[in-house]
């Protein structure tokens, strides 16, 4: 298994700067990862560093919270597309889910993935899993599956920091065939990423890619 063919290398940091996305784009570069995912800020940047190349380019959307209001959260998918992003990585409105307004959720992730799929842009929807029930979490993988949703991701990495094979386990056991899987939050070891693939995650979100395939090209 070639890990580098599923790793979404990340950097989102609130401080991150022009210099440090260029570095994070040459490393995509020279170790073939699937793609980079950024603030939308830099995404014209990225554009240009990676252009010719076949890493993609990834930006959050109603990041972090995910409690940004439907207008808001469609504008800045539009905004990135025509930035040249080519996948949107949209945080579910974890309140409306807590407060079971599930129309509104539904027409939060329907309007967003409209948007980027009238584009041809991969739509990801981002769970906060550690914060949420085993009902809710089943609600949200039968709703991204009607609503067409590319990808689940497991969290954001800030509310609930963790990630596990459990977790990627049980979305894969309540998600459509057709909707792929994204592991986030603190993996930085080979061994734990090549077991989230195990599990069923088609990619790995982690700024530590490079440590990853590094112990993969030499293991202990």
């Amino acid at each position: 298994m070639n890990l580098s063919d599923f790793i979404e290398l990340t950097l989102l940091r609130p401080d991150t700067t022009s210099e440090q996305v260029e570095q994070l784009c040459q490393v995509a570069i020279d170790n073939q990862f699937k793609a980079v995912c950024i603030p939308p800020f830099y995404v014209p940047h990225a554009n240009k560093f990676l252009d010719d190349t076949k890493i993609r380019i990834a930006t959050v959307v109603g990041f972090p919270m995910g409690y940004s209001t439907i207008p808001a959260k469609v504008e800045e998918t539009k905004r990135a597309i025509d930035d040249g992003v080519h996948e949107l990585d949209m945080v579910a409105n974890l309140c409306a889910i807590k407060d079971g307004a599930w129309s509104h959720v539904h027409n939060d992730i329907d309007s967003v993935v409209r948007a980027a799929h009238l584009r041809g842009k991969t739509f990801k929807v981002i769970l906060e899993t550690g914060l949420l029930s085993a009902d809710e979490i089943k609600r949200m993988c039968e709703l991204c599956t009607n609503l067409g949703v590319d990808i689940v991701q497991t969290s954001t990495g800030i509310s609930t920091p963790e990630t596990s094979i459990e977790i990627v386990e049980f979305l894969k056991q309540n998600i459509g065939k057709e909707v792929r899987i994204k592991a986030f939050g603190n993996i930085q070891s080979q061994k734990l990423a090549s077991q989230l693939i195990t599990a069923g995650a088609s990619r790995i979100g982690t700024p530590s890619g490079l440590k990853i395939i590094s112990a993969e090209s030499n293991p202990s």
